[in-house]
């Protein structure tokens, strides 16, 4: 397994409901990163069409309904044949249309390999307005590489649970991807503290693409990043490339690059502590707390 990566993180500034633009710039964004020796390359949550909700229009007349396809589907089939051709791995954010039911809409990731398309991840997690057309997903989806198992999830999905990260770290993800469309409208504390706590807490690398500017009515914040461990304490944390969300210019459309060394996470809660004769982490302890939660007729109310 291999330590030491390139990455990149774009910045993206989707055009609302233009599929076709935004597939071919994602795609020459990609052959940029090649060009800087970029091996890993993320994109925004729903990047291929923009994110913002018509809240007025009827589910199937929504711009994630009509725009949203299958996985393998026309854009990620073309996408699965630059990445084979680079030797890249890219993950974008889009619409995707369940391969059983077309009425049901997923919030979702393309992933690709070197080896072509590696296949999907739905959000588990929905903040409004995506239940006015996404379904929520049940799984987490772990992308296999030469630097190990890499976690990938969305948005929400990082800000507020760390369950899904720490699933992810326990089976030996070193490397988290956060691909993002955080908005001004979620407030300045929502996005950057959380990524810079859970690097601390769980001594690993997370590389967080966001959109930028505005969309239809939402002005997102940008700040694409990647950070990691830090050296100037054991509990500490570096930004490699990037900017916070927060940061004046963190809304410019650009993209950033960084070549970590992935040898520096941790991950020090998830490995054996001779001291305890096991884990700092409890799951087996987390399973009867959650059983615990699940019987209590007061949870959810």
């Amino acid at each position: 397994m291999k330590d030491i990566c390139t990455i990149s993180v774009v910045t993206f500034h989707p055009v609302w409901g233009d599929k076709a633009s935004n597939l071919r710039r994602i795609e020459e964004y990609i052959e940029c990163a090649y060009r800087k020796g970029s091996q890993i390359v993320i994109f925004p949550e729903m990047s291929l069409t923009g994110y913002d909700d018509e809240a007025d229009k009827p589910f199937k007349e929504k711009m994630q309904y009509k725009l949203a396809e299958t996985v393998p589907g026309p854009s990620t089939l073309e996408v699965a044949e630059l990445t084979k051709k680079l030797g890249m791995y890219v993950i974008f954010g889009m619409p995707i249309r369940d391969d059983k039911n077309p009425d049901i809409i997923y919030n979702g990731l393309a992933i690709f390999s070197p080896k072509g398309l590696e296949g999907a991840y739905h959000k588990m997690h929905l903040p409004s307005p995506e239940p006015n057309w996404a379904t929520r997903g049940d799984k987490p989806f772990i992308l296999h590489s030469e630097w190990g198992p890499i976690g990938c999830a969305i948005c929400y999905d990082n800000y507020a649970f760390p369950e899904l990260t720490r699933y992810y770290v326990a089976k030996g993800c070193r490397l988290l991807i956060n691909s993002t469309a955080l908005a001004k409208c979620h407030g300045p504390y929502f996005g950057s503290p959380t990524l810079e706590a859970s690097v601390i807490q769980n001594g690993i690398y997370i590389a967080s693409a966001n959109i930028g500017g505005l969309d239809v009515d939402n002005y997102f914040w940008g700040g694409s990043s990647i950070i990691g461990p830090g050296q100037k304490h054991p509990w500490s944390f570096y930004y490699y490339a990037g900017r916070k969300f927060t940061d004046e210019d963190a809304p410019e459309i650009e993209m950033f690059t960084a070549t970590v060394d992935l040898s520096l996470a941790s991950r020090y809660a998830f490995k054996h502590n001779s001291a305890v004769d096991g884990t700092d982490w409890r799951p087996d302890k987390y399973i009867e707390m959650y059983k615990d939660i699940l019987k209590d007729p007061d949870f959810g109310k």
